[in-house]
């Protein structure tokens, strides 16, 4: 065993309950390989490891035990049966432990989600990681701890049981998003079926299904999809032009897909099928060569395709026509922060609709629970606070609060409703407030508006589309008392005065820091409330950083985003990598608290 690996006990799993599994312990899997995911259903980031741990899972079989402990970060989380609908709705068969007050997210000493942790035959801790891109790093981990534990005779074959469950047969599973299309017909991205259905107008009666319903990403007229997401329709005249008439995010394959109406016939419109890991530019690229990030949404605006780019925090274009994309707004930082597009900061953008009048595009910033808009080349927050800040309260939209809203409709009237999706219910911004249209919703996560002007929601968790009540908008506007929330996500205790941050990279296996682009690493540092920082916010290419915490200011967060340059080691073609990480750090300033700070990052692989 090398000797990086330090001996350490791992905790008991204890929890509120299991998913897939009646009952597990570690000393029940002593002998094997265990695999701890510390996750919560709302996180992109966390949906991207699921998929890059299925390989593993069905490679490692015999030896590996992958368990998933959800620690929830949203209020709406915290529920099993959104649990366990999370569990079927992104396909996970492994063990999952019920973690709703964190504890074992403590034991772990975990600090961002997702985090990793790597458990030996002998019930050890051997590794700990944040983020993604840890599938190679974990391959060649596993493969040590196998020979290890085969020379001593404490590594247990055989695939472990257990019980996966079934899902209910419903027309539609978990759909995401819907199109009014121009025959009066509903397109509905039927997520956990891998497929598009066209239903009539009644919004029920199945028309056609698109999709062979496996998982894939083959086009043609019997295609393959991985968990469609967002659709738009594109204007008659670009649709002459592109082929198509229907873009389809394609979420989980990281691409988009063109989609003839009459025909039925898909095809890859943009993006390589690679996931995103690049740096910032803003310049045009081929559509077909692009890397994409979990696209989630997608609206016609400014004369083209935009994306909602989840799975980086950006917005991003595309120009059917000269078959070209880009980015459009934001950094890549997983924050709140309004201004030039260039500059802002979003937190996993999953809904996006058009003004009418195509002067405004509004915005569902899912994970600071918010509703921003872009005119004029500039980005606004409408309603929403942060990313810790969340929950259902009506009233003057810079007080009010929503829960992880997934979809937006703007109406003709400049007003805009809301799919608050893990409040389940329906909001409407007009008039500077935020009011509750119908509530009693399992998790709505988009609004469509008909020829005929009703409203149509998509209602995800009960499979269905639904049309709101006659007079519904007409009533709203009550105000909601509401609930207050914010994320019970355990601080770290820092001193005021003096603080060491220090952050300690560890490049993957067989690579190297890289400077032969510029600097190798690359760290910056803010807080919210701003006040909170007195000294060291900015960005410096030294991974250490010298803060000066307030002692006037009692708690925040510290964000914090670090990204380093890394290329292989004795290859003949070496290929460079760009490993990035952000952390927003909830703190406690206390007299008697720490005063280092301690982050990892780790090398992504390839």
């Amino acid at each position: 065993m090398p000797e990086k690996y330090a001996r350490v006990r791992a905790p008991e799993l204890k929890g509120r309950g299991w998913l897939n599994v009646e009952q597990l312990s570690l000393q029940d899997l002593r002998g094997k390989i265990v695999l701890l995911d510390f996750w919560t259903f709302c996180c992109i980031n966390c949906l991207h490891v699921l998929d890059e741990l299925r390989p593993l899972e069905e490679r490692f079989g015999d030896v590996l035990v992958t368990i998933g402990v959800h620690s929830p970060k949203f209020e709406h989380e915290k529920d099993p049966d959104a649990l366990a609908a999370a569990v079927e709705r992104y396909g996970v068969d492994h063990p999952v432990l019920d973690d709703p007050e964190l504890n074992m997210w403590q034991q772990y000493a975990a600090k961002a989600w997702p985090t990793l942790t790597v458990i030996d035959p002998e019930g050890y801790v051997v590794a700990n990681m944040a983020g993604e891109g840890h599938a190679q790093g974990l391959t060649k981990l596993i493969e040590d701890l196998i020979n290890v534990h085969e020379g001593k005779g404490t590594l247990r074959r055989g695939n472990a049981s257990h019980a996966v469950q079934n899902s209910d047969l419903t027309l539609l599973r978990f759909p995401g998003k819907a199109l009014a299309l121009p025959d009066g017909h509903f397109l509905v991205a039927d997520a956990t079926h891998q497929s598009l259905a066209e239903l009539d107008a009644d919004n029920e009666t199945l028309v056609r299904r698109i999709g062979t319903g496996k998982r894939g990403r083959k086009d043609g007229t019997e295609p393959e999809f991985s968990e469609p997401g967002g659709l738009c329709l594109l204007p008659p005249h670009v649709a002459e032009v592109a082929g198509y008439d229907v873009v389809v995010a394609d979420t989980v394959n990281h691409l988009l897909r063109g989609l003839k109406l009459k025909t039925g016939e898909v095809s890859t419109v943009a993006g390589s099928g690679r996931q995103w890991r690049g740096t910032v530019d803003f310049d045009a690229h081929d559509s077909l060569v692009v890397d994409l990030s979990s696209p989630w949404d997608v609206a016609w605006y400014d004369d083209r395709v935009v994306i909602a780019m989840a799975g980086i925090h950006q917005l991003w274009w595309f120009d059917p026509v000269r078959r070209t994309a880009g980015m459009y707004a934001g950094t890549t930082v997983e924050a709140l922060k309004d201004g030039p597009l260039h500059e802002v900061w979003m937190a996993q953008p999953s809904g996006l609709s058009a003004s009418p009048d195509g002067s405004r595009l509004w915005i569902a910033d899912s994970e600071s629970s918010a509703v921003r808009w872009i005119e004029d080349g500039e980005m606004h927050t409408a309603a929403g606070q942060g990313l810790f800040d969340f929950g259902h309260v009506d009233g003057p939209a810079d007080e009010a609060l929503l829960q992880h809203p997934l979809g937006v409709l703007a109406l003709a009237d400049g007003s805009v409703l809301v799919a608050d999706t893990y409040n389940g219910a329906v909001r409407r911004i007009a008039g500077g407030r935020v009011s509750t249209v119908l509530d009693g919703l399992s998790e709505p996560s988009d609004l469509v508006l008909t020829a005929d002007g009703d409203i149509v929601v998509v209602e995800s968790g009960a499979h269905r589309l639904v049309r709101l009540g006659a007079g519904t908008l007409a009533a709203a506007g009550i105000d909601v008392a509401g609930v207050r929330h914010r994320t019970e996500r355990p601080p770290t205790m820092l001193a005021p005065g003096e603080v060491e941050l220090d952050l300690i990279f560890e490049p993957a296996p067989g690579q190297k820091l890289d400077e032969s682009f510029g600097p190798s690493t690359r760290l910056e540092v803010s807080a919210s409330p701003p006040e909170l920082l007195l000294e060291g916010a900015g960005v410096t290419t030294d991974l250490r950083r010298r803060l000066v915490l307030s002692a006037d200011v009692a708690s925040g967060v510290l964000q914090v985003v670090a990204q380093a340059a890394t290329c292989d080691v004795d290859a003949e073609f070496p290929a460079c990598h760009l490993t990035r990480q952000d952390w927003g750090v909830p703190i406690r300033v206390v007299h008697d608290g720490g005063a280092r700070l301690p982050l990892i990052l780790r090398g992504m692989d390839a």
